[in-house]
């Protein structure tokens, strides 16, 4: 049973799951700032690190499950299960490891909650302004110098210039 291969993985995870924090937070504060010109390029930095955690879900999926069978655990079982019955020390870290994911993942979930309502509450404001903007355009003048309205408004250049 290779409980120092699953430890591994399981850093390793807890690694990627802090860049991805990170990431989140860089994004939070591209919001907050208005800086949207950098949204594209975390969008994609997050989805690589995704990828890789998609990678390492398999493989850690695999070592659990065949220290697992050798536990006499059912299959797919989940970090817990695996803590729960592993021999010292490795129950002791295995279930630090757990705790840590858990951690990670709900202040991810957090942030990423947060994030949403920002752009939405963003894409709201927009849509309000673009709504006013219409509601109080002074509209256009026609062929015949008349204003949309039908009326006609004289235009001075007086203190344009």
């Amino acid at each position: 049973m290779d409980y120092q291969h699953l430890s591994t993985l399981l850093w390793r995870e807890q690694e990627l799951l802090d860049l991805l924090l990170f990431k989140a937070e860089e994004k939070q504060y591209l919001i907050l700032t208005g800086k949207t010109r950098w949204l594209a390029r975390i969008a994609h930095e997050i989805e690589v690190i995704l990828d890789q955690l998609r990678t390492l879900e398999v493989e850690r999926s695999a070592a659990t499950e065949a220290i697992a069978v050798k536990l006499g655990l059912a299959a797919d079982p989940s970090l817990r299960q695996v803590a729960d019955v592993a021999p010292a020390p490795w129950n002791d870290l295995l279930a630090q490891h757990h705790e840590a994911l858990l951690v990670l993942i709900t202040d991810l979930r957090s942030l990423s909650d947060a994030n949403r309502e920002l752009i939405e509450g963003g894409l709201s404001a927009i849509g309000d302004a673009l709504l006013q903007t219409r509601a109080s355009s002074a509209g256009t003048y026609g062929a015949t110098g008349r204003h949309s309205d039908g009326t006609h408004r004289a235009v001075t250049l007086d203190g344009a210039l």
